[in-house]
C-alpha cells in the first residue's frame, strides 16, 4: 500500500485536493469560499489531465528524420489544460464580480441570507 501511494502521489494529490475542493463548495455558506473551492476541485482536474498523460519513458512528439525514437506522449492533454487553465480564470473573474454585485445590492455573502432575501 505504501509502495503505491509513493509511486502515485499525483492520484492521491487528486483525490486529497478534488475532495477538499467539493467540501468547500458544500458546506461552505460563503460565496467566495464557493469560488475558491471551485478552484481547488479546477486544480484537481488539471493535475488529473497531466498526471494521466506520463509516459514512462516518452520523448516529445517530434519524429526525428531517421523515423526512430520511442514512445511518443501526446501533446493532446497539455493543451487542454490549458484551454482549461484560461476559461477557468475567466470563470472565476466574472463569479467574483458577481459576487462583488450581490454584495453591493444585499450587504452580505451568505448562501441563507440570501435566500431568505430573494424569497421576500
Amino acid at each position: 500500500m505504501i509502495e503505491l501511494l509513493v509511486n502515485r502521489w499525483a492520484y492521491v494529490t487528486f483525490i486529497i485536493l478534488m475532495v477538499t475542493g467539493l467540501y468547500i463548495m458544500v458546506a461552505s455558506p460563503n460565496l467566495v469560499k464557493k469560488v475558491i473551492g471551485l478552484n481547488l476541485f479546477q486544480s484537481a482536474v488539471f493535475l488529473f489531465f497531466i498526471a494521466s498523460a506520463y509516459v514512462e519513458g516518452g520523448s516529445p512528439p517530434i519524429v526525428p528524420p531517421d523515423g526512430g525514437g520511442g514512445p511518443y506522449v501526446s501533446p493532446l492533454p497539455h493543451v487542454i489544460v490549458l484551454t482549461a487553465i484560461v476559461v477557468g480564470v475567466s470563470l472565476t473573474a466574472v463569479a467574483l464580480a458577481l459576487i462583488v454585485r450581490i454584495y453591493e445590492e444585499y450587504g452580505t455573502l451568505d448562501e441563507a441570507v440570501l435566500r431568505e432575501v430573494a424569497d421576500d
